[in-house]
């Protein structure tokens, strides 16, 4: 569960319902209850997205935003370890050997591209093979952040339309002059409607949904690094050197005891060059 991204939208909504109530108590909600305006909004806003989107694509946005609220980042430095464990079986005992390692793989990606080098593909076709796959991701990624950036440009520009469009109704058939402030408030919860979905909501999920395809994306490209280097033969060491190029200076420093063998203890008795006698 993402609790940043529910964080900021809620704490968001409980600061503008705050705000009104400390200004005006529970009175000062009722011209927010405005039914229409949000119909008005939320409707005009799906049909523009049907219009500017296949059905199908429309009907995964769900899905989409499940991914904004449950998916967590992987982590680069894990994938990093795995490579040098692989490098280092695959050198003392051959391709074939990664085998079971390969069944155990959590990363769908890292598990084709893996299972590919103990086939025995070439390393061309491997290479074409993942970066064929990745570019796909980025477009289907792009889809998503698409989606919602229309969402967030949509809903501000529906909210000013609900709001011209009330007050044009307020005005063709105003009877009582002192009625005016009040339905011009409830043909302006329209525009507030808009504006909050648009940049509190659908325009940073839009960034959100970017955020995260990078960081796949990133992962991905240090996967098809790493195949290309464990169908090479690198060593564990050079696997390491090449692949934590990658990662953020922290991570790299947490990295190096696990990513490397670990040193013999030093025999009993004394130091190198002692009898260990008195």
């Amino acid at each position: 569960m993402d609790i940043a991204t529910i964080l900021g939208i809620g704490v968001g909504a409980v600061l503008v319902v705050g705000t009104v109530l400390i200004t005006e108590g529970f009175k000062g909600l009722l011209p927010f209850l405005n039914y229409e305006a949000f119909l008005i909004v939320v409707g005009l806003t799906a049909c523009a997205l049907f219009v500017n989107y296949p059905i199908s694509q429309v009907m995964g946005l769900m899905k989409v935003v499940k991914k904004v609220l449950t998916s967590a980042g992987e982590e680069t430095g894990e994938i990093v370890s795995t490579f040098v464990n692989l490098a280092r079986k695959a050198r003392a005992e051959g391709f074939l050997a990664l085998d079971t390692d390969v069944r155990n793989l959590r990363n769908d990606f890292l598990k084709r591209g893996v299972q590919l080098v103990v086939d025995g593909s070439d390393k061309e076709f491997i290479q074409n093979m993942m970066e064929t796959e990745l570019g796909f991701i980025k477009e289907r990624h792009k889809i998503g952040q698409e989606m919602f950036n229309a969402l967030g440009t949509y809903a501000p520009a529906f909210g000013i339309i609900g709001t011209v469009l009330g007050m044009i109704l307020m005005l063709s058939s105003i009877e009582d002059v002192s009625a005016v402030p009040r339905r011009m408030a409830l043909a302006l919860a329209a525009a507030f409607f808009g504006l909050s979905l648009g940049y509190l909501i659908f325009l940073p999920i839009a960034g959100k949904l970017r955020r995260r395809s990078e960081e796949e994306l990133l992962v991905k490209e240090i996967i098809i690094r790493g195949v290309l280097l464990l169908h090479s033969g690198a060593s564990p060491m050079i696997m390491e050197s090449n692949l934590k190029a990658y990662l953020e200076p922290a991570k790299r420093m947490a990295l190096t005891p696990a990513g490397r063998p670990e040193a013999p203890a030093a025999p009993a008795g004394g130091g190198a060059g002692g009898t260990g006698t008195a």
